[in-house]
């Protein structure tokens, strides 16, 4: 018996030697941590316009990366769908509703990007907390370049570095700008915003389907370019997560469907809170039956409805920012005023584009680009709201967000 445990350990041990010979797999490391988020607005930036050939560093992240299409908030425009992606509330729960809008709460006030007070007043920005300022309120620094509401002080709070926007800097030294942040390091950033506009302005003025348009993705691409080298130079690209997003998409806009607002209601007893492509209306007093009446009958290419019967899939009309009427405009039609009009066939006398549409319709779409230490390689997204993003950032910088309308859920495919 003595003999036969003594084989049998002879044998044990040959197998447990042929086993160490044997390659082990290495285990699978752990993603490395990022020491910043770079959340970058392509302005009117369509998921389709990285199949164009423009844009090879933006398509090269997309492929070692993640991409996906974004459906926007209801209305699909500018400043209501950047407040979303900081935010990750509704516009109709962060209270940007339009890019122009009043509130009773301010009065003689209304609410327009060219109005430079009001964009940098809190009280518009005052009912959502955008992460920037959930960030410093938790000792993560923010440099925040051009984003809708980065110029006000939100909780009392402002980024650790800001801007005041101006559409003429050059965006080599937007780039630049926020690397000079980086650079700083006293305080050491844990996110950073960039925004360009090219592919809104020249979709609006051309169309989303027009060599304007190419260009200018070729534009922003290139500035993204500048950025990677900029991050590589430092020593951070592999460290850095680059989130590009934007804020819709964009529809053909011919001239020949401009529509005069005043053939829907006598100006002389309403007010046009906004025109184009989303028309809100308050009756002037004394007028609110005939202003009703005349707004609510069938209207071609525009669906009118009373604030609190907007269908449920829109998720808006509860804010008290909301007009009393709001009017949908169908896709490629635009509702403006005679001198809006009139500037338009003067200036661009060309069909162009629009947006503020339905954000079902897959024109309005909006890009999404995920790259970094936390994204897995080569994910293609299925379409998700936007509202998903906010909570995707206060993972990425580790803050405790708001609790919102999104969720994780829909982009975790992408992360590692």
């Amino acid at each position: 018996m003595v003999v036969v445990y003594r084989w049998m350990a002879l044998i044990l041990a040959l197998m447990l030697g042929a086993c160490a010979s044997i390659p082990q797999a290495e285990p699978a490391k752990a993603p490395t941590k990022s020491a910043l988020t770079i959340l970058i607005s392509l302005d009117g930036f369509r998921p389709d316009y990285l199949d164009r050939g423009d844009t090879p560093t933006l398509s090269a992240l997309a492929a070692d990366g993640a991409r996906g299409a974004m459906r926007p908030s209801f209305p699909s425009l500018t400043y209501p769908n950047h407040y979303t992606l900081v935010t990750g509330k509704r516009p109709d729960h962060h209270g940007m509703v339009n890019n122009t809008l009043e509130d009773e709460a301010i009065p003689g006030v209304s609410f327009s990007m060219s109005n430079h007070d009001a964009v940098g007043d809190g009280r518009w920005w005052s009912q959502a907390r955008p992460i920037w300022v959930s960030a410093e309120q938790q000792g993560v620094h923010a440099g925040v370049l051009f984003w809708p509401g980065s110029e006000a002080a939100i909780d009392g709070v402002r980024p650790s570095y800001w801007k005041v926007y101006d559409e003429k800097l050059a965006y080599a030294d937007r780039v630049d700008a926020v690397l000079s942040w980086i650079d700083a390091k006293a305080p050491p950033l844990g996110l950073a915003t960039l925004y360009f506009d090219a592919t809104d302005t020249e979709g609006h003025h051309y169309g989303p389907d027009s060599p304007e348009v190419n260009a200018a993705a070729a534009k922003v691409d290139a500035a993204i370019g500048r950025l990677v080298e900029g991050l590589k130079a430092r020593g951070l690209y592999a460290t850095t997560n680059i989130v590009v997003v934007a804020d819709h998409g964009m529809a053909p806009q011919p001239l020949s469907r401009l529509v005069d607002v005043a053939t829907l209601v006598d100006p002389a007893k309403a007010r046009f809170v906004s025109t184009g492509s989303i028309v809100g209306v308050r009756a002037l007093p004394g007028f609110e039956a005939e202003v009703k009446a005349a707004m609510l009958k069938p209207h071609d290419h525009l669906t009118c409805w009373e604030k609190g019967k907007i269908p449920a899939r829109y998720a808006y009309g509860t804010n008290p920012r909301v007009p009393p009427i709001v009017c949908l405009a169908e896709r490629g039609w635009y509702f403006a005023t005679a001198s809006a009009i009139a500037k338009r066939w003067k200036e661009h006398p060309r069909d162009g584009g629009a947006h503020g549409y339905d954000p079902f319709d897959p024109a309005m779409r909006a890009v999404f680009v995920a790259h970094g230490p936390a994204f897995r390689s080569g994910v293609v997204l299925s379409v998700f709201d936007n509202v998903d993003v906010y909570p995707l950032l206060t993972r990425l910088i580790g803050v405790k967000g708001d609790k919102g309308d999104g969720s994780l859920g829909p982009v975790k495919a992408a992360l590692r």
